[in-house]
């Protein structure tokens, strides 16, 4: 079990492939080289707003907003306390953040097995490519050594330079990004006294789980076993796990091998939870 609390956790900006300034506090990273690969973070838009052209990705991401309001696409828009999984392979966007947007957001290899390039060497990459051409609007923009120009998404060109590959997408499993609504499902219990949950979705073979669940104060969740690596994000609330107090914005990872343990809730405590695909 690894935890980690955003509040004394390290943290970077974006780089410039995008617009804008967005500030992520990094809570948790996986195995890099490891086909679900993971970042979970917390960002915070900056001054002035940040954006990105309409783009897609090879890997999976969840997100769920925290405060104020994230436009997806123009017509997609997420209020505060929404969920939504962004399928790999399927585009979203335009978008435009506004400043003082907070979410939660976990990258993460999806079923395809593509894997997930690490924050440190996208940003790495990045480095390097500003100085063979110029980001603009989320655009990377180079000319060759025939003199002929091109255009490519600014994430796009930080996974090949990173890697050395060409980007693949494979075939979309869904066709548009998934938005729930956590307030319109009812709690259920689960046999802990004091614990219930929200199950919001299961998502392609690989089992890819969404949930919420609430532990009561003064209640104990104890995490279980399990054959799936899962990643849960305390958005309020304060446990104490074998001596430790943490508090809200605090990330846990829960590995197939570690054993169960008591997270006792101090005040009413609510995880969001993400198991990871199973290969």
């Amino acid at each position: 079990m690894r935890i980690s609390e955003a509040a004394t956790s390290e943290g970077g900006d974006v780089g410039s492939m995008r617009v804008g300034k967005l500030s992520q506090k990094f809570l948790l990273q996986g195995e890099n080289g490891s086909p679900n690969n993971y970042l979970l973070n917390v960002g915070l838009t900056g001054s002035g707003g940040w954006g990105t052209p309409r783009h897609r990705h090879n890997f999976d991401q969840i997100r769920y907003v925290l405060k104020g309001k994230y436009p997806a696409s123009p017509h997609k828009i997420m209020g505060e306390g929404s969920v939504a999984y962004f399928p790999e392979s399927v585009h979203y966007g335009p978008q435009d953040r506004p400043e003082g947007l907070e979410m939660m957001v976990i990258q993460f290899g999806g079923a395809s097995g593509s894997g997930f390039l690490s924050t440190p060497d996208r940003e790495a990459a990045n480095k390097r490519l500003e100085a063979k051409g110029t980001f603009k609007d989320g655009i990377f923009t180079w000319i060759d050594n025939k003199g002929q120009k091109h255009n490519m998404d600014g994430s796009a060109a930080c996974f090949e330079e990173a890697t050395g590959q060409k980007l693949v997408f494979h075939p979309a499993r869904y066709d548009d990004v998934v938005m729930m609504d956590p307030a319109a499902y009812e709690w259920a219990p689960t046999g802990m006294p004091g614990v219930s949950t929200k199950l919001l979705g299961v998502f392609t073979e690989r089992n890819i789980q969404i949930r919420f669940f609430k532990v009561d104060a003064g209640a104990t969740m104890n995490t279980g076993t399990r054959d799936q690596l899962e990643v849960l994000f305390m958005a309020t609330g304060s446990v104490t796990v074998e001596g430790t107090t943490y508090r809200e914005k605090t990330g846990i990872e829960l590995l197939p091998s570690d054993k169960p343990t008591d997270i006792k809730a101090n005040a009413e405590s609510i995880f969001f939870s993400v198991t990871l695909p199973k290969f």
